[in-house]
Formats: structure tokens, sequence, C-alpha cells
């Protein structure tokens, strides 16, 4: 097989990873917009392949830099390195797809990157520690964020807003489109990465080109995957007003920008739905006090009854537990098969 058949058998790799990121990321981006019918699942798919690739050009450059170059040396992303790392990768964020959940696709590109880096032995476990660092601090800060303001400043928003005018309606639904396009730009800040990022580290494709091969491949997983992951972050999770869509996107927004900013590989899926689960607990806890959440038994039979008739109704328990195990399974397997593989192809000399 000759090298530039291995080449495209590269991009092809890569491509096929961004098409799943697509599917996975438009589900955390417009979910909230088509679960509260501002968007059609076409229209927000149509902003997601733009934004994307304007996130990609502006910030999502660092990230690339960090996953291909921090973790391990770039001399070790050879072309079939590269190619069995995009594969897993691709793989992991391919079973959340078929889950029809929004997989933490930066963590599964991680874990797949690092299960190579320990196998080889040519793992930065500092850049690891600090990486993770900022997953658990992320995902920590977007729940409790909005847990506080869903408990105790959700109804002030409300009536400030006033969404539910009629004059304010329009406004209402284009501040919302404009969150889900900002959502849209940090995707491609933070997962444009995990598409060409081993490619792009070893120097086998330019910065920019290895950008728009990812963000052209998003785009076509947004229209093509994409509404099974924003029915499951827009309908199932919690009941989601324009105000609840606001507040969470504009967090998780602002958490991912600043993260791909300073270089960190960190996943939308992740602090969008702690957002939004945050804030759907948050808003479920209004009518308890403080005191009785930490200690429930300290509430009568009626008081109990009542909080248990919002979280039904405000927090989906079982599609949390589905969506938090996918967020596990997902990384853990491509970044074992990584490990084993690659594992197997440095004692056999099969690295290329």
């Amino acid at each position: 097989m000759t090298l530039s058949v291995v080449f495209l058998i590269g991009i092809a790799t890569a491509i096929f990873v961004g098409v799943n990121i697509g599917g996975s990321s438009t589900g955390v981006a417009f979910g909230p917009a088509t679960g509260s019918g501002v968007l059609s699942m076409r229209q927000a798919s149509g902003l997601m392949a733009v934004f994307v690739l304007i996130g990609g050009f502006t910030i999502g450059t660092n990230v690339v830099d960090t996953l291909g170059t921090d973790f391990v040396p770039a001399e070790y992303f050879t072309l079939g390195a590269s190619i069995g790392v995009l594969l897993f990768i691709g793989l992991g964020i391919l079973l959340g797809n078929v889950l029809k959940v929004s997989t933490s696709t930066s963590q599964t590109a991680v874990a797949a990157v690092v299960g190579m880096g320990a196998a080889l032995g040519v793992l930065d476990w500092r850049t690891v520690g600090v990486v993770g660092m900022w997953w658990v601090l992320s995902t920590i800060l977007a729940f409790w964020i909005c847990a506080f303001v869903g408990r105790y400043f959700y109804d002030a928003v409300v009536d400030v807003l006033d969404f539910e005018s009629d004059d304010a309606g329009r406004f209402a639904e284009l501040v919302v489109i404009g969150i889900g396009c900002y959502m849209a730009f940090s995707a491609g800040a933070s997962n444009v990465a995990n598409a060409v990022a081993p490619l792009v580290g070893s120097g086998q494709i330019e910065m920019i080109p290895g950008v728009a091969i990812a963000g052209v491949a998003i785009g076509i997983g947004a229209f093509t995957i994409g509404p099974r992951t924003m029915e499951t972050v827009g309908e199932d999770i919690t009941d989601l007003s324009l105000e609840a869509s606001l507040i969470a996107e504009t967090i998780a927004a602002s958490i991912l920008t600043g993260l791909s900013w300073a270089g960190i590989p960190a996943s939308l899926a992740v602090v969008l739905t702690a957002c939004v689960i945050g804030l759907g607990w948050g808003r479920a806890s209004r009518r308890v006090p403080l005191h009785a959440i930490v200690r429930p038994e300290g509430l009568s039979n009626a008081e109990r009854s009542d909080w248990a008739a919002d979280q039904l109704d405000l927090f989906d328990p079982s599609t949390t537990k589905r969506i938090v195990t996918t967020w596990i399974a997902t990384p853990t397997v491509a970044g074992v098969i990584a490990f084993i593989t690659f594992e197997a192809a440095e004692r056999f000399h099969l690295l290329v």
C-alpha cells in the first residue's frame, strides 16, 4: 500500500470522526432551541455547520496544538498511529450516537491519545493531570451555577425577560438562537481538534486545511446524525423553556470558550448537559428549604410528595443515568482499545 493511499485513509478516518462529532455536538448546541420549538432540526443543523467553522478557525487551533503535541510527542504520531487513534475516537463517539446520547467527544479523543501514550511509554502525565482537573472543575462549576440560578433566580429572570409577552416573543427566540450559535462556535473551538489533531501534530496535514476538513465533516454530521441527539437533549432530559435554554447555553458556552482559549480540550456534551441537569434540579428544589435538601428525612410527607412530583416534571433521572453511563463508557472504550492495540503494535514492531 503506497503512502498516498495510507494518507487518504487517514483523511477518510478524520472525516469519519468529524461526522460523528457533528452528530454528538449538535445535540448539546441546539437541543434546547429545538426542544423549545424555536428552531427546526434542519435550521439548527445549518447554523451548526457555519458556526463550527468559525470557532475552529479562531480558537480551535489552540486545542489542536494541545491534543496533537502536549500529551504525546508529535513524532510518535506516525501516519499509521494517527489513523489508529482517529479510528478509536470515531468508534467511541459512534457508540454514543447509536445510543442517541451526546457523548463527551473531547474526553473520548483524549482517552484514545492517552491510551496510545501509555502503551508506548511516552505519555506526559502532567498534561493529563491538568486537563483532567479542568474537566472535573468545569462540570462541577456548570452544575452548581445553574442549580443556584434555577433555585434562587429563575423566577426573577423569567419576570425580567418577560418572554411570554407578545412583544418579547420574537426577541426571545432570537436570543435563544444567538446563544445556540454561540454554543456551536464553542463546539468548533473545542472539537475540531478531536478529528484532526493527530494528523496536524505529526505534520501530515497543515493546520488550516485540517481545521477546514474537520469543520466540514462536523457540519455533515450535524445534518445526518444531529437530529437524534437534539431530541435527547432538548426533550428527554428536562422540560426546557426559552429562559432555561438561554441560561444553560450561556453558562456552558462561556465555560467552553474559556477552556478552549486556554487550549484545554473540554467536553461540550458534559458541560452543557451538567448545566441542563443543574438547572432542572435547582428549579425542582425551589419549594423545598435548603436544609431539607441536604437532609431529606426532615421533609414532611406532603413536602416530599411535592418535590418528587417537581423532579419528575423537570428532571428525568432515567435519561440522566443513561447519559452519565455513556459519558463514562465512550472514553473508556476508546482508551482501553487504544492501549491494547498500541501495546501489541509496539511489541510486534507494527507501528508505521
